[in-house]
């Protein structure tokens, strides 16, 4: 019994099923988030499944606040070790310290919040006391 010839998308498709621009994903190949691009006998690119994983991982990692050189590091981690055991402890890491940030700028926030209000009813009391 043959196996299916596994899908493949041409960089259009690809961008169009996750989300991106195309010239974001030749971004993300030209900063090597993307190695594992083939291309046809007439150079154009073509992608598969795992190329659609890999840019959704990148998508989810963007929005986590990591920074593409942080998406560098760790592949360069995992070409280096070919295993996800020193990929994953560091990008614990850099989630703690992304949660941090986000803590202290939650609590930056807050107190703009409460300095705000605080103004606010200042200046309302002032414009009552002047009727």
């Amino acid at each position: 019994m043959a196996t299916a010839a596994p899908t493949t998308y041409r960089i259009g498709e690809l961008a169009s099923k996750v989300g991106l621009t195309e010239r974001t994903i030749r971004y993300y190949e030209e900063r090597g988030l993307l190695e594992s691009v083939k291309r046809l006998d007439g150079g154009q690119r073509v992608y598969t499944d795992d190329d659609v994983r890999r840019l959704k991982f990148i998508q989810k990692l963007k929005v986590l606040g990591l920074s593409l050189a942080e998406m560098q590091e760790l592949e360069t981690l995992y070409g280096r070790h070919h295993t996800n055991a020193k990929v994953l402890p560091r990008l614990i890491e850099l989630l703690d310290a992304h949660q941090r940030t986000v803590n202290e700028r939650l609590s930056e926030l807050a107190a703009l919040r409460d300095e705000i209000r605080a103004y606010r009813q200042h200046v309302s009391r002032r414009l009552a006391e002047a009727k």
